[in-house]
């Protein structure tokens, strides 16, 4: 059923009310995360087997080329939050009493409106935007050609008389910034209510702008927590992927009062 509407996306977003909560809230996220993973493990393991293979096929097929690489991961992370919408729907049975299992997260991804596949086409843009900026900026300012991980590695990272790996850094925080901005609520809330593409995301900004401190440090918690599953062969992704998803839920249950909103049919 797809989402119509006369009021225009800033309207639509503003009859979902923000809440602002304390710094340290993120750290109870990963508690009920934990907890919903805990009592039903089946969707999730299912998720972060087929996220963890998913990733390791990525490391084998781009290996030796640096670019390819980048590319592979940062449409990975981009992703891999899309893929765990199932999870989301998981998490929003418990929170009403219900029970669901692997089917009930297999089916929101069923055709109904096309906004679930709209905002990952939206997020699958801009980390495509990313990779070309990245690769212009590296390509334009070292020192020698970087061809592969090594290259990156020894001509960007360990040069000592260049600042390109910190300028590097700041592009990727800087461009990084707007796309978790626009999607650390948006995806359950699409999922939940009936709200369009444009107004989840402007509520996205609004949790953000309202609760700047820990949001901060969630995002800081996702990228520490991701990279910790990378750097173990991809296995502790089986785990932190479908926990940062169920976690999220909750996320957006404490920024996002969406009760002004109709319910998803």
């Amino acid at each position: 059923m797809t989402v119509k509407s006369t009021e225009t996306p800033l309207e639509q977003s503003r009859r979902a009310r923000i809440r602002e909560i304390a710094p340290g809230r993120p750290l109870a996220w990963l508690a009920l995360g934990w907890r919903d993973l805990a009592l039903n493990p089946g969707p999730a393991l299912l998720a972060g087997c087929g996220l963890a293979l998913f990733g390791a096929l990525l490391l084998w097929v781009a290996h030796d080329e640096f670019w390819w690489l980048a590319g592979a991961f940062s449409g990975f992370l981009i992703v891999a939050p899309v893929l765990a919408t199932g999870l989301y729907e998981v998490s929003r049975a418990r929170s009403r009493g219900e029970r669901a299992g692997v089917g009930a997260s297999l089916a929101v991804w069923r055709p109904r409106d096309g906004r679930l596949v709209a905002f990952g086409l939206l997020l699958a843009l801009a980390g495509t935007g990313w990779v070309l900026t990245s690769a212009s900026l590296i390509t334009s300012f070292a020192d020698a050609p970087v061809r592969s991980p090594s290259d990156f590695l020894r001509v960007v990272v360990l040069r000592e008389d260049s600042l390109l790996f910190e300028a590097w850094l700041a592009l990727g925080g800087v461009l990084a910034a707007p796309m978790f901005a626009s999607s650390v609520v948006a995806m359950p809330l699409l999922l939940d209510r009936s709200i369009g593409v444009w107004a989840a995301v402007l509520t996205s900004w609004r949790a953000v702008m309202a609760n700047p401190v820990p949001l901060a440090l969630w995002a800081a918690l996702i990228s520490l927590l991701t990279l910790a599953g990378m750097v173990t062969a991809m296995l502790g992704l089986v785990v932190i992927v479908p926990w940062l998803g169920h976690a999220s839920w909750h996320a957006y249950l404490d920024l996002v009062d969406a009760s002004g909103l109709p319910e998803r049919p």
